[in-house]
């Protein structure tokens, strides 16, 4: 479902900005991401910031040619979940349509009905070769009919896996929690009951389940904003016992939880609509919160030295906030906010469905229709506004970068290459060939890019 374009219009000012508290906000974790270009372990990487150290991506391929295209590899069934990687192997998740194949409708439209299937599906997890795409194992989570119904622009495998180089995570909602080992053998499973991310105006308008596990040390975070009973949780990685669990006075979300410091210890940051929020990782106990975000939140909170950077899209609100690691306490409602932890925000200016990225000083902002606005990080200051393509076609993946280029996919497959900068510079515009959901992942000089029937490798791969 797609709400009217929202307008983009900045506000400079619209809360005071402390200087002091952003100077260090300047850099996205750079130091962290340097040492460790191969490894892609969960949803858009290193803590959802979506960045690579690699210091040679490409610029120019063709899907349908071949042309800059190191392996092209079928992936059977319909997934949105997005390809990680660890070490020499990549893992992807998917969920396969036991009779015919799933349908898909990509586009800019508000249809919220969903697909009315009762078909049995398999969910399975494929670990392939990084060097060719080879299959080493395939392994199936789960037999059966879904629980809940999709969208018609979504899939049953959503979520993307985590993995810390011992075991691989899988989330499928109202199917379960899976953790295999590296050799694809289950570790355990639980079942967390039905988890009904559906529209909430409209309890028939189920839509799918799509916030991915993250893991953080020896737990599992898990975000469960549903119908009726919202929660999140910590899990014992090596058992599956629930560690902590802490309800949400929450609508249905979409978001995948971020880990953050905070001055009493590491914080799991939510995003949310009634209860943007964040809560101590040892405990579950709630440091902070905040209502009034977008009624349909999807981006994942971004993580900045000093700031946590959360976005969201439809309804009156769609704002973008520059948030403290150290907020404490009720910070506000809407525009009604505690000054001191939220040190800018903007209204009526976040996105619907991607999840922003941060390079340096620049905050990127896409929006469903292609149209990209670049922020100061410090201010919220726009720096410019662009819009890629021609206005018809959807964005639904998040961007990625490195080597100082960002990566924007279309749902139809075209891959935006956008220069790092204060001024526009589009260096190429790519055809994969196919429709295109999946945030892409970066390996080394390889991109990711998992499209409706197959697995791209772009790049060049290391000897």
């Amino acid at each position: 479902m797609h709400p009217p374009t929202p307008s983009l219009s900045i506000r400079p000012g619209a809360r005071a900005v402390r200087a002091v508290a952003v100077v260090a906000a300047l850099t996205w974790a750079s130091p962290l991401l340097a040492t460790d270009s191969l490894n892609w372990p969960a949803f858009r990487g290193h803590n959802a910031l979506g960045v690579s150290a690699s210091t040679s991506l490409p610029i120019e391929w063709n899907g349908e040619s071949g042309e800059g295209i190191a392996w092209k590899v079928p992936i059977p069934g319909l997934g949105h979940s997005s390809p990680i990687v660890w070490g020499d192997r990549v893992y992807v998740l998917t969920a396969v349509r036991q009779q015919g194949e799933s349908s898909l409708k990509v586009g800019l439209y508000g249809n919220i009905a969903p697909v009315n299937d009762d078909s049995p599906h398999s969910w399975r997890l494929f670990a392939l070769d990084r060097s060719t795409g080879a299959t080493i194992w395939e392994t199936e989570l789960l037999e059966a009919v879904p629980k809940i119904k999709r969208h018609t622009k979504a899939s049953h495998a959503n979520t993307t896996p985590a993995t810390n180089g011992e075991v691989i995570v899988s989330m499928l909602g109202s199917e379960g929690l899976y953790v295999h080992d590296m050799q694809g053998k289950l570790v355990w499973k639980k079942d967390l009951g039905v988890l009904d991310s559906g529209f909430f105006q409209v309890k028939g308008a189920q839509w799918g389940f799509a916030s991915s596990p993250v893991i953080e040390g020896d737990r599992i975070i898990i975000q469960a904003d549903v119908q009726e009973g919202s929660f999140v949780a910590a899990f014992d990685l090596a058992s599956g016992e629930e560690v902590w669990r802490t309800g949400r006075n929450e609508v249905p979300t979409w978001s995948t939880p971020s880990i953050a410091p905070h001055i009493d210890g590491s914080q799991v940051v939510l995003n949310g609509w009634k209860h943007i929020g964040g809560y101590a990782l040892d405990s579950g106990q709630e440091l902070w919160r905040l209502e009034g975000g977008g009624d349909i939140p999807v981006p994942t909170p971004i993580v900045t030295d000093d700031l946590l950077l959360i976005t969201s899209a439809h309804g009156a609100m769609r704002p973008i906030y520059a948030i403290t690691h150290d907020a404490r306490g009720d910070l506000g409602k809407g525009e009604d906010v505690d000054e001191e932890a939220v040190v800018w925000m903007l209204p009526r200016s976040g996105n619907y469905m991607q999840t922003p990225i941060v390079i340096d000083d620049l905050a990127y902002f896409g929006m469903d229709n292609g149209v990209l606005t670049v922020l100061e990080l410090a201010t919220g200051e726009r720096v410019y506004q662009h819009r890629l393509g021609g206005g018809s076609t959807g964005f639904t993946a998040s961007p990625v970068a490195g080597d100082g280029k960002l990566y924007f996919t279309s749902e139809e497959g075209d891959v935006h290459v956008v220069a790092h900068g204060r001024e526009f510079q589009e260096l190429a515009v790519n055809e994969l060939g196919e429709t295109f959901m999946s945030t892409p992942a970066i390996s080394g000089d390889l991109i990711l890019f998992r499209a409706r029937n197959h697995l791209f490798a772009v790049g060049a791969i290391e000897r």
